[in-house]
């Protein structure tokens, strides 16, 4: 943990200093910046204060005193709420502004974790409560050169699952054996298994109508077949079964017929030109060593499937952070489900994602992840989709 580098964000923004608060993991943010192991029991209420210049407090309970003795600072033990409060009101005495885990109106529901009432505890004491948002993805959302490479390894597992699918169905299909949905998911389950990586919840492959529902999922009992001319779309995510590993996630779709429909190829090239439209905004930006906020690619993504006409059928954010676990602690690319103005900053990962969904015909979504390198080069992990996939 660099309390340096924290602070040097404290003075940047002007904030008098960083509480950082967990009881029984409801706090994993803290949790992340504050390096406490899983394993760690955080039955009691504790507190790591951390101000713009000097040295950090800690505020334990005196059955867990030995939880924060891994960090740097002033221990202070309590027993019983009236001591923990009094610690709390000492500690932040005179102070103005205090960084917690806390967003405005909720303005970015991951990272408003922090309960009102503690909130009114502290306000009690004098100092303004203010969001951490802001500089809270530099302590738990960069990754390391190692976890890099284990993105492109998973990266590399979902390309070659992905591609296997594809034949998989297609094989089928051609000998006119039954395929549905399932056993394509469980296919992508087993090859995962195979390369040694994880997942979270379930692949998605639908069918027509099934994948314009941009949450379909198919199980054993509910699941449709996969017939020719069929329209498919693919969502697979994965990384390896490694300590700190981060994952990879991509979206492909396809027509079980030798050429798309002129419906098809519409949508498919409308929703290509959108993640076209917010990558190239993300290059240009930092190109130019300007600040990209997530909440402005998801306008222009948005603007260009508006302009095409289908901004009604585009129902969901544009991307979303990427880090150990799927849906990360970071920036995501999220104008309309959320107001996420922070800043998409180097050395951290998001999918760009949009899609076009039509009720009970087809849904197109394209996905690949982009990377911020830390001299501010902007890799996309995989390549693009840039034709439909065809199995006729």
């Amino acid at each position: 943990m660099n309390i340096k580098e924290i602070q040097k964000q404290l003075q940047f923004y002007k904030i008098d200093g960083w509480l950082l608060y967990d009881l029984h993991g409801s706090n994993p943010l803290a949790l992340s910046v504050m390096q406490i192991p899983h394993e760690v029991l955080m039955t009691r209420r504790c507190f790591y204060y951390i101000p713009n210049k000097g040295i950090p407090q800690k505020i334990v309970h005196k059955i867990e005193s030995h939880n924060l003795d891994h960090l740097p600072g002033e221990k202070k033990s309590y027993f019983s709420w009236k001591e923990m409060n009094r610690l709390l009101g000492e500690t932040l005495k005179g102070v103005r502004t205090v960084a917690m885990e806390y967003s405005p109106n909720q303005a970015i529901p991951t990272v408003s974790v922090i309960d009102g009432g503690l909130i009114d505890l502290v306000r009690s004491f004098g100092p303004k409560v203010v969001s951490s948002a802001l500089f809270l993805q530099a302590f738990t959302s960069l990754w390391t050169d190692d976890q890099y490479k284990l993105h492109m390894e998973a990266a590399n597992v979902l390309e070659n699952t992905v591609t296997g699918a594809w034949e998989l169905i297609k094989t089928h299909l051609d000998q006119d054996k039954p395929i549905n949905e399932y056993q394509v998911q469980q296919y992508i389950l087993k090859e995962f298994q195979k390369e040694g990586c994880v997942t979270e919840g379930k692949p998605i492959c639908g069918v027509n109508g099934n994948g314009a529902d941009p949450h379909y999922i198919p199980t054993k009992e509910k699941n449709s077949p996969i017939k020719k001319g069929d329209f498919i779309l693919i969502d697979l995510w994965c990384k390896k079964d490694l300590e700190d590993a981060v994952f990879a996630d991509i979206t492909r779709v396809g027509v079980a017929a030798s050429k798309p429909t002129p419906k098809q190829q519409e949508i498919f090239s409308l929703v290509r030109k959108a993640q076209k439209a917010g990558t190239d905004l993300v290059i240009k930006r930092c190109s130019e060593g300007r600040e990209i906020k997530g909440g402005e690619v998801d306008a222009k993504v948005r603007s260009v499937i508006e302009e095409g006409g289908y901004g009604d059928y585009f129902n969901h954010r544009t991307g979303h952070n990427i880090h150990t676990t799927n849906h990360g602690p970071g920036a995501n690319l999220d104008a309309i489900e959320t107001d996420d103005h922070r800043p998409l900053i180097p050395c951290t990962c998001f999918s760009i994602e949009p899609g076009i969904y039509l009720p009970g015909e087809f849904g197109v979504r394209l996905e690949y992840d982009v990377y911020i390198h830390k001299n501010g080069k902007v890799e996309v992990t995989l390549p693009p989709q840039e034709e439909l996939v065809t199995l006729g």
